[in-house]
């Protein structure tokens, strides 16, 4: 009993502080607005792009691409419309109107990001993104990591094949990402909360559980609960004594 005990302790005081992270780090997640987590408030609405009146014919396409076409969409980017055709090699823009393979560039993923951004801040920096981060998570790589000059550091991750905004990043979102990190104990890439750690303290959360209730059952006595048990007990003797008499 006395090694339950000891273990009970120690176990109390250490998985205590994680219980303490816990707490602080689902408050914090709560308490941060999740609009802003979210990037809603840099969203900007899509002009509506003018459809083609005459786009290409699908024999121009299909040559434009070159190879087998698993799928095809005529679909907007940026001002006007491209088909994406969907190959064994990937997928493939083909400009509605001119016929010809549209390429998401540096400057073409920058001016995507604009058009996608609500503030009037200029781009800060714009990179080519080919390992996964934090920031990119699981994302299909490489893409297009485009930063603004806004007091958040908005940041929106680009497909360097589609040139679809994928996600926005920003302070408020890294702020939040830190308290995720410490919430589901994955302190590499900030994903599974089933892992080994977080299992382990799961494990110990649950001896500490079942030591607290042998410990319950060894370490109080009757004299403990005796302002509660002593007028119970006198009510049932005076109750015994009336119907004696």
């Amino acid at each position: 009993m006395f090694l339950i005990r000891t273990l009970h302790k120690w176990f109390g005081l250490i998985l205590g502080l994680q219980f303490l992270l816990w707490s602080v780090s689902g408050a914090m997640m709560a308490l941060l607005d999740h609009h802003k987590v979210s990037g809603e408030p840099s969203v900007r609405a899509p002009v509506p792009a003018i459809a083609p009146a005459e786009p290409v014919t699908l024999a121009r396409v299909a040559e434009a691409v070159g190879g087998p076409i698993h799928a095809l969409k005529l679909r907007p980017l940026g001002e006007g419309y491209v088909y994406e055709a969907a190959t064994p090699t990937g997928v493939k823009l083909i400009d509605a109107v001119s016929g010809q393979a549209v390429a998401v560039d540096e400057v073409k993923a920058a001016a995507l990001a604009v058009a996608a951004f609500s503030g009037p801040e200029k781009v800060a920096s714009i990179r080519k993104v080919e390992t996964g981060d934090v920031e990119t998570r699981s994302l299909p790589l490489p893409l297009w990591r485009v930063e603004f000059a806004d007091k958040e550091q908005t940041t929106l991750l680009l497909s360097t094949t589609t040139g679809e905004v994928l996600e926005r990043r920003n302070n408020t979102w890294r702020l939040w990402d830190i308290f995720w990190m410490i919430h589901i104990m994955d302190y590499t890439k900030r994903e599974s909360f089933n892992h080994p750690l977080i299992i382990t303290v799961g494990s110990g959360v649950t001896w500490l559980a079942l030591s607290g209730v042998i410990l319950l059952f060894r370490s109080f006595r009757r004299q403990d609960f005796a302002y509660v048990l002593d007028p119970i007990e006198r009510i049932r003797d005076e109750r015994k004594t009336k119907k004696q008499a």
